[in-house]
C-alpha cells in the first residue's frame, strides 16, 4: 500500500501555541505554507472549517494556486450550503487544479459552535443528513442527465451540473467520528476513514470496527489517522520540547481563563463544561488522556488532556527514526495516510519534510520488499 502525507494549511499563523499573527486571512501565509509543504513532498494539505473562519474552500484554492503538485483535502459541512452547489463547487476547483481536490465531510463535535451557523439539529440527525448529503453530492458529480431526489432533508428536481469532476467519477472523500452513526456514513458512503491519534490497540479496534462495517456493504476504504510529532535530535530533548509545548498552553490558557475569554474552537483556550466537545472521538481521546500523558512508549496525550479532545491533539514523541519506526507500526494495522502537523505550523513542515517524511517512506518502502519476498 503507498503511504501518503497529509499537511495542514490555514488561513493564518497560528496553532494552541503560537500566534495568531497576521490578518485573519494571511494570503502570503497561506502561500509559504502550501509551498513548503509541497517541497517537503507532502500530498495532501487539510484546510480546516469552523463556524467563525475563513471560508475553507477558498483558502484552499488560494494555496493551490502557488502549487502545482500538492493535494487539497478541504473540510466541508453539510447542510450549510445545497449538496448540488457543493458538488458544482467542488467540481470546478478540482477542474482548476487538474484533479487535485478531495473533501472531508465533518458534521461538527460541539453544539454550540454549530448552532452560531444556525445548525440547532441533534447528533443522529445530522449524520443523517450528512448521508442524504453525500448521496446527492456524489450523484451530481456522476450523472450525465437530469435527476430528482426526495428525501427527508432535501428535494430537488431536474438537478444537473455541466461541471463534473477532473478525473471520471467521484471526488474523494474523507469522513470521521467513531459513533456507530459515524462509522454507519463511513461504511456506506466515504473513500476514507480518518480517526485521531489513538494508542495501537485502540487504533486497531477502531479500524477493525470501520472495515467490517464497510466490508458488509462491499467496500474497502483507506484509513487515515493524524498526530502532532514531537521531534528533536534527542529522545531526551523531544520530551523536554513536550514539556515546554504543555506548559506555554496551560499558561496561555490561563492568560484567557483571567480575560474572562471563552471562544468555542480558538487554539489555547481552556474547555469548559458548555464547549467540551461531546463527540465521540473527543471522549476518546478525554478518556485515554485521564490514563496518563504517555502511551505505547511514544505516543503523549499532554495537549489533548489540556484541550479537552477538542481537535487533533495527540503526538508521537522522540527522535525522528523513532517516531517514523511508530508510523510504522500504524502503517501496520492498515493505515496509509499519516496527518501530521506541528506546533510551531513553519518550522515543523520544514522538519517533517526533511527528516520524517523520507525515513517513513524508506521504511514502508523495505516493509513491501519484505512481504513481497515472503509471498
Amino acid at each position: 500500500m503507498p503511504v501518503e502525507f497529509i499537511g495542514y494549511v490555514s488561513a493564518r499563523e497560528q496553532t494552541e501555541i503560537v500566534g495568531p499573527f497576521g490578518p485573519a486571512v494571511d494570503p502570503v501565509y497561506i502561500e509559504s505554507s502550501a509551498l513548503l509543504h509541497e517541497r517537503g513532498d507532502f500530498d495532501r494539505v487539510l484546510v480546516a472549517f469552523h463556524s467563525n473562519s475563513p471560508d475553507s474552500l477558498l483558502v484552499a484554492q488560494h494555496a493551490a494556486s502557488v502549487t502545482t503538485r500538492l493535494g487539497l483535502l478541504i473540510a466541508h459541512r453539510p447542510g450549510f450550503a445545497s449538496p448540488t452547489l457543493a458538488a458544482r463547487q467542488f467540481a470546478t476547483l478540482d477542474n482548476l487544479t487538474n484533479g487535485r481536490v478531495a473533501m472531508h465531510v465533518i458534521t461538527g463535535g460541539n453544539d454550540l459552535e454549530l448552532q452560531a451557523d444556525g445548525d440547532h439539529l441533534t447528533k443522529a440527525e445530522r449524520y443523517a443528513r450528512a448521508a442524504e448529503y453525500i448521496r446527492i453530492v456524489r450523484r451530481e458529480w456522476e450523472s450525465s442527465t437530469p435527476f430528482d431526489h426526495t428525501d427527508k432533508f432535501y428535494r430537488l428536481h431536474g438537478a444537473n451540473s455541466a461541471i463534473l469532476p477532473h478525473k471520471s467519477g467521484s471526488i474523494p472523500i474523507y469522513f470521521g467520528g467513531a459513533s456507530e452513526e459515524a462509522i454507519a456514513v463511513t461504511a456506506e458512503q466515504a473513500d476514507g476513514y480518518a480517526l485521531w491519534g489513538e494508542p495501537l490497540d485502540e487504533a486497531a479496534q477502531l479500524v477493525h470496527r470501520v472495515r467490517t462495517a464497510a466490508g458488509k456493504q462491499g467496500r474497502t476504504l483507506r484509513f487515515s489517522i493524524s498526530f502532532r510529532p514531537i521531534i528533536a535530535d534527542t529522545e531526551k530533548q523531544a520530551w523536554e520540547r513536550a514539556a515546554d509545548i504543555e506548559a506555554t498552553l496551560r499558561a496561555r490558557q490561563e492568560h484567557e481563563r483571567e480575560k474572562g475569554g471563552i471562544a468555542l474552537d480558538r487554539p489555547g483556550t481552556r474547555p469548559t463544561p458548555e464547549t467540551l466537545p461531546t463527540n465521540e472521538g473527543s471522549r476518546r481521546l478525554q478518556a485515554i488522556s485521564s490514563r496518563g500523558t504517555r502511551h505505547d512508549e511514544r505516543l503523549w496525550t499532554g495537549v489533548a488532556q489540556a484541550t479537552g479532545g477538542r481537535w487533533n491533539s495527540t503526538s508521537l514523541v522522540g527522535t525522528p527514526d523513532q517516531v517514523a519506526e511508530s508510523l510504522l507500526r500504524y502503517y501496520r494495522l492498515g493505515i496509509e495516510t499519516f496527518l501530521i502537523r506541528g506546533f510551531d505550523p513553519i518550522a515543523d513542515t520544514v522538519l517533517y519534510g526533511r527528516e520524517l517524511i523520507p525515513r517513513v517512506k524508506a521504511l514502508v518502502a523495505q516493509e513491501e520488499r519484505c512481504s513481497a519476498s515472503v509471498a
